[in-house]
């Protein structure tokens, strides 16, 4: 194929993986046609900006700071759920902001992550079979024959939750809601009342005395008062995203506007596959996951393909090993990357390869297993003399029980209290910022 953007009908022809299977094409068509003709959630000068931050963190000048849902709803895009999920970021970002003593990149997994890969196309219960869910984007959870078939409509559906979201995202940021003061009175407010936020107690009394200090010397920069925050999400279903690219007045590229910055999944990253032909021509920031089966000359390969000018900040490669693979299998990938001379940013997924099922069907990961991935990776890349850039989690600012372990010890009896993810497990709002305290601890001994 050659340089130019391709339709979405050179896309398809590929053969594009983990896509929906649609009934009604004339439906769907005329979906796509009224999403090219809707405003962009983002623009492109933000994700150039992006893209200069990402630059940053490969070079150690700053750390991303990747969280939010496994895979939205649209029953939760309302303004309590979205400042519950931006609240424990910025919380995050406060901590981990003072440990490494570098600017955090706030990247919220918000505003488009409605679509999942799944291993199956169908599910079956009780001797049902039933197509599989594949996210709010493409059908819906509830186990009957009409909510799973794939409706076009929803397509439309993302778009306009998006946007709310992204709209209560930029009010509650420049508006007074991210302030650096208030954010660290709730940290204070965890480290005092939370029987896991104790041992932090050392750490919350240093980032206290900074600002003390700050506000003692009359300093008052805007950066306290308002932050920068990004979204993404996996661009996974074709017909959304290619409608949702559009061309820049500016530079004449193609830029995905549903999102800053959008990956490649790890089912869908095959280099001659309809991802990856798509991602090259985008001049987003983009990432793509590499887990155990990935070697070097993949990662070397994807990388040419993907950035073929070696340019800072445009490709991050997201790994998710699992805890006991990261230390086995990483090394060679960054090892070779870095000895080609190739600019990637590298994040930890720490996520996705730790997940296993409960005696009592419940889809869960070890805290300790997600923060021994995020040891390993930090172990690596000090071993090798590379940048650690930063890291992804799945989380919520809600008290949801999904992940065991942690300062609250949550065992898998206590999943079924409050088991709330239609996909995978995600922190606790109370583990969320026990693990960024924790990494914290990682980024100042690094």
């Amino acid at each position: 194929m050659n340089d130019a953007f391709p339709s979405l009908e050179q896309l398809h022809a590929i053969g594009a993986l983990q896509q929906p299977t649609y009934s009604d094409p004339v439906a769907l068509t005329a979906a796509v046609e009224k999403l090219r003709n809707q405003p962009p959630l983002v623009f492109a000068g933000e994700c150039d900006q992006l893209k200069s931050s990402i630059a940053a963190a490969g070079r150690g000048e700053a750390f991303i700071l990747q969280g939010g849902d496994c895979a939205e709803v649209f029953a939760e895009a309302t303004a309590d759920n979205t400042r519950n999920k931006l609240r424990v970021l910025l919380q995050m970002a406060v901590v981990l902001t003072y440990a490494a003593s570098v600017p955090v990149v706030k990247i919220g997994r918000l505003a488009g992550q409605y679509a999942k890969p799944r291993s199956s196309d169908t599910e079956t219960r009780d001797g049902v079979t039933l197509p599989a869910y594949r996210g709010d984007a493409v059908n819906g959870f509830e186990f009957t024959a009409e909510s799973r078939i794939p409706d076009p409509q929803r397509l439309l559906d993302v778009y306009h939750a998006s946007s709310s979201t992204l709209n209560l995202v930029r009010a509650f940021t420049t508006g007074g809601y991210a302030d650096l003061r208030q954010v660290h009175t709730w940290n204070s407010e965890f480290v005092r009342n939370s029987p896991v936020g104790a041992k932090y107690e050392a750490m919350g009394s240093e980032i206290e005395r900074a600002i003390a200090f700050m506000e003692a010397i009359g300093a008052d920069p805007e950066e306290f008062h308002r932050v920068d925050f990004y979204s993404s999400h996996e661009a996974l279903l074709l017909e959304y995203e290619h409608a949702m690219t559009r061309i820049d007045s500016r530079t004449e590229t193609p830029y995905n506007v549903s999102g800053h910055f959008v990956w490649i999944g790890e089912r869908t990253r095959q280099l001659d596959g309809a991802h990856v032909e798509y991602f090259r021509h985008l001049n987003n920031p983009i990432g793509c996951k590499l887990g155990p089966t990935a070697t070097p000359d993949d990662a070397l390969a994807l990388a040419a393909k993907l950035n073929p000018k070696n340019e800072e900040g445009r490709l991050t490669f997201i790994t998710r090993f699992g805890a006991g693979k990261v230390r086995d299998g990483l090394p060679a990938l960054v090892e070779k990357i870095t000895a080609e001379g190739v600019k990637v940013t590298w994040i930890s997924d720490p996520m996705h390869g730790n997940t296993f099922s409960t005696s009592n069907g419940y889809k869960t990961r070890r805290f300790e297993d997600v923060l021994d991935e995020v040891q390993g990776f930090f172990d690596v890349h000090h071993a090798l003399g590379t940048v650690p850039g930063g890291i992804l989690v799945e989380n919520t600012g809600d008290d949801v029980t999904e992940i065991i372990g942690g300062g609250e010890e949550l065992d898998e009896a206590g999943l079924v209290h409050r088991y709330e993810s239609v996909v995978d497990p995600r922190l606790n709002r109370v583990q969320s910022l026990e693990m960024a305290f924790q990494v914290a601890e990682m980024l100042r001994s690094r």
